[in-house]
């Protein structure tokens, strides 16, 4: 699939200095999806000469959550419910298509799916896609926020992050992603090093944001010089993301009442999780920890 990857990047360079087609920003989730894409709006209002930091609830300017259900209404001709798995499956191609084509330039794309198949059709759609962004978080934190965010225990979210296979539900705004468990999900899109996947480390931009996002920009050829990626990522700061959601409150949460932007540090898990938790995790995930220096001491 990485190879597929590769041919439609190559494709997506129409003329000289102009690339089109999507950019995936993927991750497992509550792995630094969303801060990182705040980081590419607010870099793209200061390359614009903005001084206005990005609005988190507006950050469509040039990115998009592909599987919001309005785009999956359009091109049924109805409203899809959980009963239609198979039909969101068989039109997911031509939705992602759709959203390549509302675009002149790059369009960057949330998703949490893993590179796999939904009932005989890939989540991806590789003629479309220019490249990715992938983003890895220590699955011993991930357990904590994917705690919170879906409101369940932590050993209930070791479970889920366990679950081979595992899809999301379709709710009144989404329809359902495939994303299997934590280390089926980071293996899909890091299985080897390619040139047009960016894999990032979240605690690699906690300590060193700016080498972490500027080593982003220059991948995605974004014209930004160490200035810009500063302001940007000052703009994109975790302390200022959390003063917008207690101001203004956040649309992609999960439960209106949960908070999105929770702590943001690594190495919470030290002091939450037991020692049969962390020896499950590790269980589950250690083939995949190791890769990424995420094995505990």
């Amino acid at each position: 699939m990485t190879d597929e990857i590769s041919n439609a990047s190559a494709a997506s360079e129409t003329a000289p200095g102009r690339r089109t087609g999507i950019v995936w920003v993927a991750s497992y989730q509550k792995s630094g999806n969303t801060w990182t894409r705040a980081f590419l709006h607010n870099l793209a209002r200061v390359l614009a000469g903005e001084d206005v930091e990005q609005d988190i609830n507006r950050m469509g300017a040039f990115s998009t959550w592909e599987n919001a259900k309005g785009f999956y209404t359009d091109v049924l001709g109805f409203e899809p419910t959980e009963a239609h798995r198979a039909q969101i499956a068989a039109v997911r191609h031509e939705v992602q298509r759709r959203i390549a084509d509302a675009h002149d330039d790059l369009v960057f794309v949330k998703t949490h799916h893993a590179l796999a198949h939904d009932r005989g059709h890939t989540t991806i759609n590789f003629a479309v896609t220019s490249g990715a962004v992938y983003i890895v978080r220590n699955p011993l934190d991930v357990a904590i926020s994917f705690a919170h965010h879906l409101n369940v225990d932590i050993d209930r979210s070791i479970a889920m992050m366990a679950e081979t296979g595992a899809e999301s539900p379709v709710t009144e705004r989404a329809v359902h992603e495939v994303f299997g468990a934590w280390s089926q999900h980071v293996l899909s899109w890091t299985r080897k090093p390619h040139r047009a996947i960016h894999v990032m480390r979240y605690e690699d931009m906690l300590a060193d944001p700016g080498a972490a996002f500027g080593a982003l920009s220059a991948h995605l050829k974004l014209g930004a010089g160490r200035r810009e990626v500063t302001e940007a990522v000052e703009r994109s700061s975790f302390d200022r993301l959390q003063s917008q959601e207690a101001k203004k409150g956040f649309s992609e949460r999960y439960f209106p009442e949960q908070q999105f932007f929770r702590e943001g540090r690594a190495g919470q898990w030290r002091e939450h999780l037991t020692i049969a938790q962390v020896d499950r995790i590790v269980r589950d995930h250690g083939e995949q920890m190791a890769r990424f220096g995420y094995l505990p001491d």
